[in-house]
């Protein structure tokens, strides 16, 4: 368990970079870690993830924020939009074993992977578009479901929506991605309070761990290109989420 922790931990520092460094990314691999490393169940996982990645989000736009690459108006229309999905989608992750729960994850992973593997990446010098409210209205309220259903933040499928939709630079859309991720899920996690809390102790811990991962992020994504690294870590993404097709698979079918 000693050595489960320490992994756990390390991993915990990570998703706190991935926020940092490129709005997202970081929170997909919340749960596996919670509940394949650290042994947490899966509802409480779900439910304990939201908390971590909204806090670490959070530390992460006023960060960003220091930087001018926040856009506070856009960021609260797409997160204001998704309150509402985030809170109902958080009533759905119950109806599921935890099997069934990690087979829907890891559904979501390889479709996330996919997309960061194959999109094409926009410049972070890119000029703004122009911004398309109701789209931008319907794309937060689809990612705040799924925030709360399975307690991921959403950062990359936000990050595109606020390029395209929200008619945002890249660098902004970074920055104000981590505020829309922090308000689905603390609306998420509102929801699932009522079925029963978590170790608050470990989640402060991994929470910490990820703040401090974030400070590291956000430093280098204003220094350094992130397509690179967006390619690994979805190439990470993949394989985790086939792990976790093939054991819940055959646990649910067992």
């Amino acid at each position: 368990m000693e050595t489960n922790l320490i992994i756990g931990l390390l991993l915990s520092g990570a998703i706190g970079v991935s926020l940092g460094l490129i709005g997202g990314g970081g929170s997909i691999i919340t749960v596996p870690v919670l509940v394949y490393v650290l042994g947490v169940e899966a509802h409480q996982a779900v439910s304990m993830s939201l908390a971590v990645v909204g806090a670490t989000s959070l530390v992460g736009t006023a960060l960003h924020h220091r930087h001018g690459a926040v856009v506070w108006r856009i960021g609260a229309l797409f997160g204001g939009s998704g309150i509402l999905g985030a809170f109902f989608g958080s009533r759905l992750t119950y109806l599921f074993s935890p099997s069934a729960l990690l087979l829907i994850f890891a559904v979501l992973m390889m479709v996330i992977a996919t997309f960061m593997l194959t999109r094409k990446s926009v410049s972070k010098d890119a000029p703004p578009s122009e911004l398309k409210t109701a789209k931008a209205v319907l794309a937060g309220l689809a990612v705040g479901g799924l925030t709360g259903f399975l307690g991921v933040g959403g950062g990359f499928l936000i990050v595109p929506a606020l390029v395209f939709f929200g008619g945002l630079s890249m660098k902004d859309a970074i920055g104000t991605s981590l505020l829309v991720i922090a308000i689905n899920c603390f609306a998420g996690l509102s929801g699932h309070l009522n079925h029963g809390g978590f170790d608050v102790r470990l989640a402060a811990l991994i929470t910490g761990l990820a703040v401090s991962g974030t400070l590291i992020g956000t430093a280098l994504s204003h220094q350094v290109s992130a397509p690179k690294l967006q390619k690994w870590f979805a190439m990470f993404v993949f394989i985790v989420a086939i792990f976790l097709l093939v054991k819940n698979y055959h646990a649910l079918v067992a």
